[in-house]
């Protein structure tokens, strides 16, 4: 046998990533890797951390490792058929719940586009069953595999989130909105970022944009005008270098009071523009 701290030292991880894979493997709490550093581990405990040691140093994200990312302040489970939820996407949620703030509606409706795991909407669903109950929140996504992950999430924190497959507003009919939110695929297909990281373990289809990295965003933008009530807002988060031409693609396409916001790194993240059908005749 081998102490903990042993096996953690001979893991060849960073120990951040080396303890969050051993309290996985174990079924412990990660604090309990501190507390317990100089524990023997027996034989088949230390097998596990180490295949799951091997599985990351082969580059599997952490994430699918151990089927669990924190998004929001809320736990959610990811699988390999959904994008892993990433910080910079807080900003989608933060700017939607600011939209909403200004909908005069006791009952705003609100989407999200491609919902993957679930995650902006039931992070937006679990602020508005605090402070506005009246509030419906939809998510759609084209892939059963993917939807499935977002069911288990919603079920696990107890918010109503109505779920739909659908390939954007497909099978919307015309539902309208106060608010749409989308994270769609935005990087070109010959970006070499694809080939680095978490994302080559990623499913490509959320990930993959035609047009340079902007055909999902375009799309998105002209069909959401059919969907949105007057004044509703539109926000779709972008790549790095995507904050002009977006900005562009809502301004072209008549919508109103659009901006772009920056993350937490400083780099261009979410466009935003307010349908307003006057100012698209115009």
């Amino acid at each position: 046998m081998a102490s903990l701290a042993t096996i953690l030292r001979a893991g060849g991880l960073p120990l951040l990533e080396a303890r969050i894979l051993a309290a996985h493997a174990l079924q412990v709490p990660r604090v309990w890797t501190h507390a317990h550093e100089n524990d023997d581990i027996d034989a088949q405990q230390q097998a596990a951390i180490e295949l799951l040691f091997a599985r990351r140093r082969k580059g599997e994200p952490v994430a699918y490792l151990t089927g669990e990312r924190e998004f929001y302040g809320l736990s959610l489970q990811v699988t390999p058929a959904v994008l892993i939820p990433r910080p910079e996407t807080e900003l989608l949620v933060e700017l939607a719940l600011e939209r909403l703030g200004e909908i005069p509606s006791e009952h705003p409706c609100v989407l999200d586009l491609g919902t993957g795991s679930g995650a902006i909407a039931i992070a937006i669903a679990s602020v508005l069953a605090a402070n506005r109950p009246g509030a419906t929140v939809s998510a759609c996504d084209a892939s059963e595999a993917a939807l499935a992950v977002a069911r288990a999430n919603a079920a696990r924190h107890g918010v109503p989130v109505r779920l739909l497959c659908s390939d954007w507003f497909a099978a919307l009919g015309d539902e309208r909105f106060d608010v749409v939110v989308a994270n769609p695929p935005y990087i070109a297909g010959q970006d070499p970022h694809l080939e680095q990281g978490d994302l080559r373990f990623e499913p490509r289809s959320a990930l993959v944009a035609d047009e340079g990295g902007l055909g999902c965003l375009r799309a998105i933008a002209e069909t959401a005008r059919a969907h949105l009530q007057t004044g509703g807002w539109l926000l779709m988060e972008h790549g790095y270098d995507q904050g002009e031409p977006c900005v562009q693609l809502l301004e072209r396409l008549g919508y109103a009071q659009v901006s772009d916001r920056r993350d937490l790194s400083g780099n261009p993240r979410v466009v935003q523009g307010r349908f307003d059908p006057a100012a698209a005749r115009r």
